[in-house]
């Protein structure tokens, strides 16, 4: 039974945040505070206005956020939303950071861009920086970093990398393995890599040499990788599929078939790395032995400014000569030197171990809405603060149920709800947010059973 939100401690739970979580029992917001037919006809016309000017790859509201603070945004209405979405995963600190802001600031008036025909001061500091508390957190794998601009970018990077590796070999080991639910971006070789019809259809044929293979089938392994294969790209954690961990007998599998055939393996870390799992890497929920060639990272780096990065092992390093790859603005000084900030306190162990406990509060407080509606809510799962809220029917109407109660949610496969907010949430925000997805929830069956 939900019982009143407000600050009432039920119970103490054995979480501690510096001081200890309370147990909240969730009542569902019921009143619709943020109503989309409000929306006035000013703002409309500025929607109307910019759509004249904007390709048509976005189904968005008919709002315009304005600014943003800490686990907030607000339209241009002055309507503030809780987001639980962290911009799909990227802003981790939360938005208007103030030692963000006073970065950019600083290094804005000192420099922004020189491209990579020169050293810049913040780049290099970057990449040791990443590769060497990877190392100091069990990761001795790690060796070197290339800095690009995006996760997609990231990931063709790697996937360049690895057709490098198996050309050494043989012409024919070039093919590149995937999985199902995977998603590794929009741009053709990853694209290529996203087995998903809706994505991938239109923009038919894509690059040659693909292989896609069921995620989570350890026998299927030995088959799909074979001594043609160059390449193995898989997301540790799934995000954009549904929120799905890859289990330890499938990545041992994986570890052991690359090992076998001389194929590279690359870890897709772009959402549930640098954090956002509850560990620094998504995949240190596996066995130590469970470590790649190639990371691919960029969603959190820099709390929202563009840049990814591949980190790899020596011997893919050595591999890489002058001209092999490259980027006009990857490394640039203003986005690494948010990023090095960034990174210099997201990696801090005590931060990512209240990312572990606000995880584990979020899904006890999310699996009282499933207790109410068992026939609704199928499965509640994930690591950290990257949690999937699986439906047995397709939950998109959630979207605007909850928007219109003040609470910014996304959709992914598998009739999921993606919960990913800021990982400086507080438990306060948690069970606000929760309440009000709990009342879009609410709404949602009602109008089922109408």
């Amino acid at each position: 039974m939900y019982t009143i939100l407000a600050k009432l401690v039920v119970k103490p739970t054995s979480l501690t945040l510096g001081s200890r979580f309370s147990s909240h029992l969730i009542q569902p917001v019921t009143k619709i505070t943020h109503p989309d037919s409000e929306v006035p006809s000013k703002t409309l016309d500025k929607v109307h206005e910019f759509n004249k000017y904007t390709v048509t790859t976005y189904g968005r509201p008919d709002l315009i956020i304005s600014r943003g603070k800490g686990c907030y945004l607000y339209d241009s209405n002055d309507r503030k939303y809780l987001d639980f979405t962290a911009g799909i995963a990227v802003t981790a600190l939360g938005h208007s950071d103030p030692e963000v802001a006073q970065v950019l600031y600083e290094q804005a008036n000192k420099l922004v861009h020189i491209s990579n025909l020169y050293h810049n001061e913040n780049a290099g500091e970057l990449a040791k920086k990443i590769v060497e508390t990877t190392r100091s957190n069990g990761g001795q794998w790690a060796s070197k970093l290339f800095i690009a601009n995006s996760g997609t970018e990231a990931n063709e990077g790697a996937i360049k990398f690895a057709r490098k590796w198996g050309k050494q070999f043989s012409p024919e080991k070039i093919e590149v393995v995937s999985f199902t639910n995977a998603f590794h971006g929009r741009s053709m070789g990853a694209l290529s890599a996203t087995y998903n019809p809706k994505y991938q259809k239109p923009f038919a044929p894509l690059v040659p040499g693909f292989v896609t293979s069921p995620f989570n089938d350890a026998s299927a392994v030995l088959s799909a990788i074979n001594n043609n294969t160059c390449g193995v790209i898989v997301e540790p954690i799934q995000g954009e599929g549904g929120v799905h961990a890859a289990n330890t007998e499938f990545m041992k599998a994986l570890r052991a078939r690359c090992d076998e055939t001389n194929t590279l393996l690359i870890y897709d870390e772009i959402q549930c790395g640098l954090g956002r799992s509850g560990r620094l890497w998504g995949h240190q929920h596996l066995p130590e032995n469970c470590t790649p060639d190639i990371l691919t990272m960029a969603k959190p780096l820099a709390n929202g400014i563009p840049i990814g990065a591949i980190m790899t092992t020596e011997k893919v390093a050595d591999l890489i000569k002058l001209g092999d790859h490259g980027t006009t603005f990857g490394g640039n000084p203003l986005a690494a030197a948010v990023a090095l900030n960034v990174v210099n306190r997201i990696t801090q162990s005590e931060f990512i171990e209240s990312v572990d406990k606000k995880g584990t509060y979020l899904k006890s407080l999310l699996k009282q809405v499933q207790e109410k509606y068992p026939g609704m809510i199928k499965d509640i799962r994930g690591k950290g603060l990257l949690v999937g809220v699986e439906f047995n029917k397709d939950p998109s109407p959630l979207v605007k149920m909850a928007r219109e109660r003040g609470l910014l949610i996304v959709t992914a496969g598998c009739n999921t709800v993606r919960v990913i907010p800021p990982l400086i949430i507080t438990e306060e925000e948690m069970a606000e947010g929760v309440s009000k997805f709990a009342g879009a929830v609410e709404q949602m069956a009602a109008e089922l059973t109408a």
